[in-house]
């Protein structure tokens, strides 16, 4: 019997560009940067604005028990670092954000008048959607905040859609747009990657790991749990980052922008982070324990870790405590003119529902 002839190995030349790509590129230079190197007044800054959302979603969390709230209210309580940390890395003039129904947060962090916010969260006339959106469809052309969006994972299609107007434009900006664990298993999430990396869009996309989507653990819903790892059939580099510590989250948000405001295309970034509260306020979270819960607000608490740090540098407890006064005002001031301003006036039902003129 003829033995068959040796089979050769032939070497596959790369596409044009494979050999630069570098998945874990952007991972590496993210650890090599370490944490975010603050001075005192920034971190007094972050601490201030992770308070300032905290003790508004608790003020929240009281209307909504007392039915000043209606519809579905999704509280930030536990996620704070992450908005603060990524937007403060942001170009207000040029830059947008677009995200899911869980927004008050990323809002707040934007430096948005907490009164505006509350208005609309209590469907009165001054809120920021003039009472017409509620809590999971606030809005800010001038802000360049592009939602609050209430379908799971339809943002991000969206914030493409904003990355391609930056890029047609040239006006240098770059698009964030954050969407959850569980919207990250969402079909359109990975074609709005495709398209983006296809066309180098000026975008970071932003993965909220907050480890339960609507009320199932991760690891039963998702055949891959590192997040920052989906974009690698789409040449996306990854980033894998502690969202429960503000001074990291800002210095990935600076390596992530380096990379994408260089003209070289999409970033995608998973931020570990966890909410005390149910997925809404209607949620009793009976998925997961108590002690899991106050282990974390114990252990990982990003408003409590910047508070000790502020202290470790010499930041006196009087002044910290000035900051909590200070932000217990502005809440209380802001739920006050949400309780007395007036529903929208009937007319208003039946404006910015169709574009009357182009």
């Amino acid at each position: 019997m003829a033995k068959s002839a040796p089979t050769r190995k032939t070497a596959v030349k790369p596409a044009s560009g494979d050999d630069d790509f570098a998945l874990r590129s952007l991972q590496e230079a993210h650890a090599a940067s370490g944490r975010y190197a603050a001075s005192d007044e920034e971190l007094l800054t972050f601490y201030q604005q992770m308070v300032l959302i905290r003790r508004f979603e608790e003020k929240a969390g009281q209307l909504y028990g007392l039915g000043l709230i209606g519809g579905f209210c999704h509280l930030y309580i536990g996620q704070e670092a992450v908005a603060v940390g990524l937007q403060s890395a942001l170009d207000g003039e040029r830059d947008s954000v677009i995200t899911g129904y869980r927004d008050h947060g990323h809002m707040l962090a934007y430096g948005i008048d907490p009164k505006v916010i509350m208005a609309e969260l209590t469907g009165r006339g001054a809120g920021i959607s003039k009472g017409k959106g509620g809590s999971m469809h606030m809005f800010s052309v001038d802000h360049k905040f592009y939602g609050g969006h209430g379908i799971v994972g339809a943002q991000v299609p969206l914030g493409t859609g904003l990355a391609f107007a930056h890029k047609y434009r040239e006006d240098g900006g770059v698009c964030m747009a954050y969407f959850g664990d569980g919207a990250s298993n969402q079909g359109q999430v990975y074609e709005a990657f495709n398209m983006a990396a296809l066309w180098n869009l000026p975008i970071i996309f932003v993965v909220e790991n907050n480890g339960y989507a609507m009320g199932t653990a991760v690891k039963r819903g998702s055949a891959e749990t590192h997040f920052y790892r989906r974009g690698t059939a789409f040449r996306i580099p990854g980033m894998d980052v502690n969202g429960m510590d503000v001074l990291e989250v800002r210095a990935a948000a600076e390596v992530a922008l380096a990379h994408v405001r260089a003209g070289k295309g999409p970033v995608l970034m998973e931020l570990k982070t966890y909410r005390y509260r149910g997925h809404s306020m209607s949620d009793p979270a009976k998925y997961r324990s108590r002690e899991e819960v106050q282990e974390m607000r114990e252990k990982h608490d990003p408003i409590d870790a910047a508070k000790t740090e502020l202290l470790a540098r010499g930041v006196t407890e009087e002044r910290i405590k000035d900051i909590d006064k200070q932000i217990r005002g502005i809440v209380n001031e802001a739920a006050d003119f949400a309780e007395n301003s007036p529903e929208p006036d009937m007319p208003e039902l039946y404006t910015d529902v169709l574009v009357e003129s182009y």
